[in-house]
C-alpha cells in the first residue's frame, strides 16, 4: 500500500490537497509501484527559488522540482520504498497554464506525475514529446483523463 503526503510552504494548504494524494496514489498503482512513501510539498515562486539556487544553482522560479532519496527501510514488517520528495510551485503552475493554454487542473496532474516519474528513476533530456520519459507522462495523463484535482480553490497566499 502506498501512501503519499501533502505539505506546503509559501502558501495556505489547498482545499484540494487531498484530490492531489489521490492522484499521486493512482500514478503510483499506474506504474506498478507499491509500498512508497511519497512526499508532495505545494509552494510559491520565492520558495521554489530558494530550492532551485541551493540545490541546483539556478537563481530563477521553476515548475516542479524533484527529490530522490531511493531508500528501502523495514517498517512493520513491510520493505517500504522513500523515493524522495516533489516540490511543485503554484505560482509557475499557473503561468504554465496560461501559456499552455490550458486548464491549471491538467498542468498540476502532468506536474505530479513527472515527479513521480523523475523519482522512479526516468529522466529527459529535452522537452521533446518523443523523450520516452514525456511520452509515457502523456499516456498516463491520457489514461487519467477524467480524474480532477482542482475545484476552484487555487490556493492563496500566506
Amino acid at each position: 500500500m502506498n501512501n503519499v503526503a501533502i505539505n506546503a510552504d509559501g502558501i495556505i494548504l489547498p482545499l484540494w490537497s487531498g484530490k492531489a494524494c489521490c492522484f499521486a496514489l493512482k500514478v503510483l498503482e499506474e506504474i506498478g509501484r507499491d509500498n512508497w512513501e511519497l512526499s508532495v510539498l505545494f509552494c510559491n515562486d520565492k520558495k521554489i527559488t530558494e530550492l532551485n539556487y541551493q540545490y541546483r544553482n539556478k537563481n530563477e522560479p521553476t515548475d516542479i522540482l524533484s527529490f530522490s532519496l531511493g531508500g528501502n527501510v523495514i517498517k512493520d514488517g513491510k520493505n517500504i520504498y522513500y523515493p524522495g520528495d516533489i516540490v511543485i510551485s503554484l505560482d509557475t503552475l499557473k503561468e504554465n497554464a496560461e501559456f499552455f493554454k490550458i486548464k491549471e487542473d491538467e498542468e498540476l496532474r502532468r506536474l505530479i506525475i513527472h515527479g513521480i516519474l523523475h523519482l522512479d528513476g526516468m529522466d529527459h533530456e529535452t522537452l521533446e514529446k518523443n523523450e520516452p520519459m514525456l511520452a509515457l507522462q502523456e499516456k498516463i495523463l491520457e489514461k487519467l483523463k477524467n480524474e480532477r484535482i482542482m475545484t476552484g480553490d487555487f490556493g492563496g497566499k500566506k
